[in-house]
This record gives C-alpha cells, sequence and structure tokens, in this order.
C-alpha cells in the first residue's frame, strides 16, 4: 500500500521554511520539537528508528535554544533544526549499536560530525535504523526490522542508511546523517526520492563512527533539497585531529562553466547501462540526460569498463576484509548475535592474505588512471543511482544478487576517491521515485552542488530575477557568502545573489580573532593605494528585509558604503577599526574563500 498523503507532505521542515518560521517569530524550538514528535508518532513507515533521545533531553535541549537572544541566535545557522543519526554514529551517553544490539555500547563521546552540527544549533532527535554494521546496500539487514520504504513498502528501502533516508523523506526531521561505503548514502536517497550527498573522503569527519571499511567510509548527508545538503556540508566539514583520515584541504572553488553554462558530461556507453528490464526508468534516465542538456552541457559517451571493475574490488576483493578489522573480534566472540547474510560477507574476508591486499591496490591504482583519463573529458559524470527499484520479496529469494543490482552504479566511488550526489529525476507510472548521480573527482563537491542547484531548478541557469527598484544592494564578503555559514541570513529574506566582483583597489581584509563563526573585517586602506580589490558578492535584499538583516550583525562588524571595481558604490560589510588589532592580514589572499582554501579550513 503507497503513502501518497504522507509522502506529497515532504518538505516542509527544509530549511528554509524554518529559518523563515524563526525569523517572523512563527515557531520556537520547543514548539516545532513537539511537532516533529507528532509527525513520528502518526508515520506509518516502520522500523524507521532504533531509538528517540528520552523526551526530556530533548526539551532541555529545545528550550534552551529558545532562551538565547536574538544575537545569539543570529550566530547559529542550524538554530532549532530537527535532524537524525544513523546508528553507528556515537552521541555520547546514548547507546550505539550498529544494528546489532550485543554489540551495543553507551558512547562516552559524541562524533565530531555531529557535535559540529550542534554547535550550530540543530536538534538531535534519534537514532535510525540501519543494515547490520553497515553490510548491504537493501534496508533490510536489521534485527530491529525491514525499514518501509517511504513511498511503498512493497520496495525496499535502500541501505544501509535506511532509517536515515525515511525519515528525511517522510518529513520527519530536516536533514540526517548516514554513512557511506558502497552507496549507502545515495541508494537510499534514490529509493525513496530524496537528495543524498556523498562527499569526498575525508572531509567529513568520522570520528566516532563505527567503520564498515575505514579506508573508504564516508559520512553522507540525506536532505529534502540540494541547498540543504550544501549547507550542512558547509557547517561539518573540516580537518579533525581525531580523524588521521580527514582531509585537512576544502573543496575546490567551484568553476565557471557549471554555474554558467558550458559543462561536459560523461554518460556510460548505452552497453554498460543496467536497468533490469524497467522501461520506464530507462526513459527517465533519458530525460534527465536532456535536462541537463538544456542548461548547457554537452553529453560525451565515456568508457565505464574500469570504473566497474574498480566497484567490483569492493566484495570481489580484499576490502571486504577491512571488515574483520572492525568487527572481527565481535564476530569470533559472539558469532550467533550477527544476521546470517551479515555473517557471511564479513567472513569472507578471511579468505585474502596480505599479498592478495598489495596485488589489488596495484590493480586498482591502474584502474583509477583509466578512470581519471576519461573523467579528463568531462566536468561530471552522470548516472542513474539505482537501475531500478528491487521488490523485498526478491530480496529473501535472491539477497545477494539485489544488493549488487543495487551497487551497480554506486560501489566505485569511494574506491576511486570521487564525490558524488543523488538527485531525484522523476518518478514512474507506479509513483516510484527515478534518480540520478553526479560524480566528480576529489575535492569537486562544490562543483557537483552548484550543477546539482541548476538540475534541480533550486538555482538560477544564468539568470536572475530583477529587484525591485527599492531594493538594497549589499556587498558580502565572509561567512555570509554562498555557502558559507551566515549566507541564510540572507536567503530567509529573499535575498538574491546578483554577481561576484571586486571591490575598487582601495581596501585591506583581515581574519578577525574570537568570532563565531569565523569572520573577515573589510576596511577602507589609508592612503587609499594601499589596499587592494578584494572579492566580493552582492546580494540584493528588499528593503522591508533590511532592518531585521542589521539587527543580526554583531560587533565589530557594521554597514556602510563600499566601492566596487566599475566604481558603483553600494551597501556592504565593513569592520570598526579597533577589532584589527592582532587580526591577520590576509589582503594578499583577495578573498575570503581564498584565504580558507590556503589554510585549509
Amino acid at each position: 500500500m503507497r503513502r501518497d498523503a504522507e509522502v506529497d507532505m515532504a518538505g516542509t521542515l527544509n530549511l528554509a521554511r524554518l529559518r523563515r518560521r524563526y525569523a517572523d517569530e512563527d515557531a520556537t524550538p520547543e514548539e516545532v520539537l513537539r511537532e516533529v514528535l507528532g509527525r513520528i508518532e502518526a508515520c506509518t513507515a516502520q522500523h524507521v528508528w532504533v531509538d528517540l533521545l528520552p523526551h526530556d533531553d530533548l526539551l532541555l535541549r529545545a528550550r534552551a535554544l529558545g532562551a538565547m537572544g536574538a544575537a545569539q541566535r543570529a550566530e547559529l545557522p542550524l538554530f532549532g533544526i530537527p535532524f537524525a543519526v544513523k546508528d553507528n554514529i556515537d552521541v555520547a551517553s546514548y547507546p550505539t549499536t550498529a544494528g546489532c544490539p550485543e554489540f551495543a555500547y553507551t558512547a562516552s563521546r559524541t562524533a565530531t560530525v555531529v557535535a559540529r552540527l550542534e554547535a550550530a544549533g540543530a536538534m538531535l532527535i534519534g537514532k535510525t535504523n540501519m543494515d547490520q554494521f553497515a553490510t548491504g546496500l537493501v534496508g533490510t539487514r536489521s534485527p530491529y526490522g525491514a525499514c518501509d520504504n517511504a513511498v511503498d513498502p512493497a520496495y525496499v528501502s535502500g541501505g544501509s542508511s535506511s532509517g536515515s533516508a525515511v525519515a528525511v523523506a517522510c518529513d520527519l526531521v530536516s536533514f540526517s546523517l548516514g554513512t557511506d561505503t558502497a552507496g549507502s548514502g545515495r541508494v537510499p536517497a534514490a529509493c525513496n526520492g530524496i537528495v543524498g550527498l556523498k562527499p569526498t573522503r575525508g572531509l567529513l569527519s568520522t570520528a566516532g563512527v563505527v567503520p564498515a571499511c575505514r579506508s573508504l567510509d564516508c559520512v553522507a548527508i540525506f536532505a529534502q533539497c540540494v541547498a540543504d545538503a550544501g549547507n550542512v556540508l558547509e557547517i561539518a566539514l573540516g580537518p579533525d585531529p581525531r580523524d588521521p583520515l580527514s582531509r585537512d584541504v576544502p573543496p575546490l572553488p567551484v568553476r565557471a562553466g557549471l554555474h554558467e553554462g558550458g559543462f561536459y558530461f560523461g554518460v556510460p556507453a548505452v552497453e554498460a547501462l543496467r536497468f533490469y528490464g524497467d522501461a520506464e526508468s530507462q526513459a527517465l534516465f533519458e530525460a534527465a540526460l536532456q535536462r541537463l542538456e538544456s542548461i548547457g552541457g554537452r553529453r560525451v559517451e565515456i568508457d565505464f569498463a574500469p570504473f566497474l571493475e574498480a566497484g567490483s574490488l569492493l566484495y570481489d576483493g580484499p576490502w571486504v576484509a577491512e571488515r574483520l578489522v572492525a568487527v572481527g573480534h565481535f564476530l569470533m566472540q559472539q558469532p550467533e548475535a550477527v544476521l546470517p547474510h551479515t555473517r557471511a560477507i564479513i567472513e569472507d574476508g578471511m579468505a585474502y592474505d596480505a599479498a592478495a591486499v598489495f596485488g589489488a591496490q596495484y590493480r586498482l591504482a591502474a584502474l583509477r588512471r583509466k578512470a581519471e583519463e576519461q573523467m579528463a573529458r568531462v566536468d561530471v559524470l552522470v548516472t542513474p543511482t539505482i537501475g531500478t527499484h528491487v521488490r523485498r520479496e526478491d530480496v529473501e529469494i535472491e539477497p545477494l544478487a539485489a544488493n549488487r543490482r543495487l551497487g551497480y552504479y554506486t560501489q566505485f566511488v569511494n574506491l576511486l576517491d570521487q564525490c558524488a550526489i543523488a538527485l531525484p529525476a522523476g518518478k514512474r507510472s507506479d509513483g516510484m521515485p527515478f534518480g540520478i548521480s553526479l560524480i566528480a573527482p576529489p575535492l569537486g563537491d562544490r562543483d557537483l552542488l552548484t550543477l546539482a542547484l541548476r538540475f534541480a531548478g533550486e538555482a538560477s541557469e544564468g539568470a536572475v530575477d530583477e529587484p525591485a527598484d527599492d531594493d538594497i544592494q549589499l556587498a558580502v564578503v565572509g561567512a555570509h557568502l554562498s555557502g558559507q555559514p551566515l549566507n541564510h541570513q540572507l536567503t530567509v529574506r529573499g535575498g538574491q545573489l546578483m554577481r561576484r566582483c571586486r571591490t575598487a583597489h582601495a581596501y585591506r581584509l583581515y581574519a578577525l580573532r574570537g568570532t563565531t563563526p569565523r569572520k573577515p573585517g573589510l576596511v577602507r586602506s589609508l592612503p587609499s593605494g594601499a589596499g587592494d580589490a578584494i572579492e566580493v558578492e552582492v546580494w540584493s535584499l528588499p528593503t522591508g528585509e533590511f532592518g531585521g538583516f542589521l539587527r543580526e550583525i554583531p560587533s565589530p562588524l557594521c554597514i556602510g558604503s563600499v566601492e566596487l571595481e566599475d566604481g558603483e558604490w553600494v551597501q556592504g560589510f565593513l569592520c570598526e577599526p579597533h577589532a584589527l588589532v592582532n587580526s591577520e592580514d590576509i589582503t594578499a589572499h583577495g578573498g575570503w574563500r581564498a584565504y580558507l582554501n590556503a589554510v585549509g579550513t
């Protein structure tokens, strides 16, 4: 039985709507919490949650947020936003089971990625169901019960991050965290019709995450729209001393072609595409490719063979032995606590020795080189996320075949050190969603998000609406830039990005000390010629919203007149001179993004 009414309501908890409600004082965090708990109680999808946080703890968090003053709230980009985490991610003082009750332990420390989101004001609601030990792409391998698909429970919900995806698809939380080794942050997104972002390995810390294959694991983000996924990524990313595999380099800046058009996208050769007899999904994929062409893309057929062979190494090679490092001891001590299919996959790792590991690494290096040659011809690779949906009864008959079918387009991405985002791209006639994946080289995450915004219709395609005659033109220089932590203060008030440009050669930029989130200070230099041109974004803000925006700007920042490189003067962010004492002069970098890229934060 399909859940049309439930799924059609999806989207009411997206970040923009909740931020507007808070800004208009139409809701408090406590009211949103009670609304979320009511939705969870009424939800008909079964086995979504492993555990909700205790009611008193939830209420304490919501009331603490509600007691904050306006200035404090303005500093929290996720103020009052409800989210969930997969139950292989630690939350201090609560149990982590990784889908196995006998394995459970009480976490002494919160996972870094969760701590960063909570520090930004987000409200954690609970822990979600998953395929045991993150082994599987089907969402049925859980002692807590198979998690229902959000649209039709006759089909699998996708794994291993099943509960996290369904919680977002059923509009129970604004976003959620999962993990992704073979596709667990993308397959459930496709199965339930939402966005699934798998960042470059190491951008999001995995400290406090029960590993599957630690060298490949990523924390993934499920969201109701592309903008929300990008928001969460920008807030949570960054190196972590607790995670030696975390990266201390940020995503690369966006390439202009993906923002303005004229980009190339790769598509597997026809003989490599698999839809398993699903003609409707095949037609929807072609429609998605035509959509990409309509926004300036040029289709390029690529050789998909090295990608597929690399993906086959994940389960038909020694990487399966890496799972023994994480749970092998537990498996030997309590084999009866592990589900039969999960146990069989993990035990397969015992067949490999060190020589096999090195041999596979050499083969993967060769395949990565071949894949890079193909990726060098295009800006992004485009594939279906899954070729077709899998019925739960089919999993019972052929569990391993069903799992491999779901991972056909996803298993190679982490092995090749790529990043990917799964996007909704239409529905079959029976209402089941279809989705595509955009895949890019490592650190191309912002490229993916830029193109994904355009594909999803969340961003203008090279043009913006004409602002009203009395709109305020505002130059922003730091934390309010697109993708930065305070950008929502503009978007929630209807702000539009008009252009990216530079100031006149008359300014200096400083990294201010003791600001949260980190902010720069822009000052006009004395004498005028002693400064430089600094990168800015010019936003159009409705006049009626400008007063509320000003109230959110803390000292030492202020609004004044800023001269642009073409001689135009607009309103813009400036800084009181006293704050520059002991602050770092970063003028030579030419802008805040360039500085962050240089220092790796």
